[in-house]
């Protein structure tokens, strides 16, 4: 049922637009001057506003500026007997929906409020879509352990020069965020941030993928493309799971690092790049090399800057801060209330063997959200993380 709030001075304009309202099935609240209306709409949520003009103590002009300042997008009908085209104008141009002047067209107030409405559904259904669109996107880096302070203080030194960035640790620990941060703290921010996972792709796409291809170069070569290294151009290239590409591969990367400049598949001619690598693996590269599985020359180039996240188990102070910001953001996603959590709850969570890192402690808490009601306990924790993995 849409909520619709009535501010108006006249107290039988008030009572005809409630009864009206009421039997079209809205539900209805009601305020007899704009100080009124500001604090209701400032307490609740409504779909849409029928708001006088002149009005005791804040007319309605003043109270849609305070609404456009506190970023308040409901849709706000202006209602006036004393209108002129200007009044109604100087309205639309701060933000109103529309403009309706007295004596109301019942008619027509019924045919606003119901766009209005439509409009309202179409704003709340734009930004699910923009948080599903960037959800996974989330760049900060949530922490206030030693290890990740030092992290933060390595990616405010890096981010702004162009030295490459080997990234270590455990799946699911956050070496993507790392990646992203050492971007958008660079003046490279502005231009592409490309990733490419390397254990994702086949031996024998890998090359294709990352340097690009010329029509014909093979089979299903039906037009020229271009590569990751490209695409990535005056930006970043994210190579993630360095340690599972190809020896070949890891030979046309060196070379483009030390020349910056590669060859597509099927092509003989250089195309000339400039690009910052930054890589990021769960394996030990050192231990890679000494099994003959990867090249010690491209180790000492993408290795400038080494670091290494911690697992979540190596920073357990961290997980109330990483609980609280999941449980804001998942519930925005589903557009729900934020649902709390006791503190016997949060240590019951710090005693859990975390092996999938940051990715798994962000799915048990979706799994709380969904399964537990307004507050998660110690007893949902233990309830609901017994088939955690």
């Amino acid at each position: 049922m849409a909520k619709i709030l009535i501010i108006d001075d006249e107290r039988s304009i008030r009572s005809t637009l409630t009864e009206i309202l009421e039997f079209e099935k809205y539900k209805i609240d009601a305020a007899e001057d704009g100080l009124m209306g500001l604090d209701m709409l400032n307490k609740n949520k409504y779909d849409a506003v029928l708001c006088d003009i002149k009005m005791p103590k804040l007319d309605g002009i003043e109270l849609l500026g305070k609404l456009q300042e506190q970023g308040n997008d409901t849709p706000i009908i202006m209602i006036s007997g004393h209108g002129t085209i200007e009044t109604a104008v100087d309205a639309l141009k701060k933000g109103a929906y529309d403009y309706i002047s007295k004596p109301l067209d019942l008619n027509r107030v019924l045919v606003t409020i119901r766009n209005a409405l439509d409009r309202s559904t179409l704003v709340e259904e734009t930004k699910v879509l923009k948080r599903k669109v960037s959800k996974g996107k989330v760049t900060e880096i949530i922490g206030e352990s030693e290890a990740i302070t030092k992290i933060k203080d390595i990616i405010d030194r890096v981010a702004n020069t162009e030295a490459r960035v080997l990234v270590t640790g455990g799946n699911g620990s956050g070496k993507e965020l790392v990646a992203r941060q050492l971007h958008e703290k660079s003046e490279r921010a502005k231009n592409s941030f490309v990733e490419v996972n390397c254990a994702a792709i086949p031996a024998e796409l890998i090359e294709s993928e990352l340097f690009g291809h010329e029509k014909g170069a093979f089979t299903s070569a039906i037009k020229q493309r271009q590569g990751k290294f490209e695409q990535a151009n005056n930006g970043t290239l994210f190579l993630d799971e360095i340690g599972d590409m190809s020896p070949s591969a890891q030979a046309k990367v060196l070379r483009a690092l030390q020349e910056n400049k590669i060859t597509r598949v099927g092509g003989d001619k250089d195309i000339k790049v400039n690009v910052r690598i930054v890589a990021a693996t769960n394996k030990n590269l050192k231990e890679e090399i000494e099994k003959g599985n990867f090249r010690e020359d491209l180790y000492h180039r993408l290795s400038v800057i080494p670091i290494h996240v911690p697992s979540l188990n190596d920073r357990r102070e961290d997980i109330p801060l990483l609980v609280n910001h999941f449980l804001a953001m998942i519930c925005s996603d589903y557009g729900s209330p934020i649902k709390s959590i006791t503190d016997d709850a949060l240590k019951a969570l710090q005693n859990i063997d975390w092996t999938g890192n940051i990715r798994e402690l962000r799915n048990v808490v979706e799994r709380l959200v969904i399964l537990c009601d307004k507050e998660i306990t110690d007893k949902d924790v233990v309830a609901y993380t017994v088939f955690k993995n």
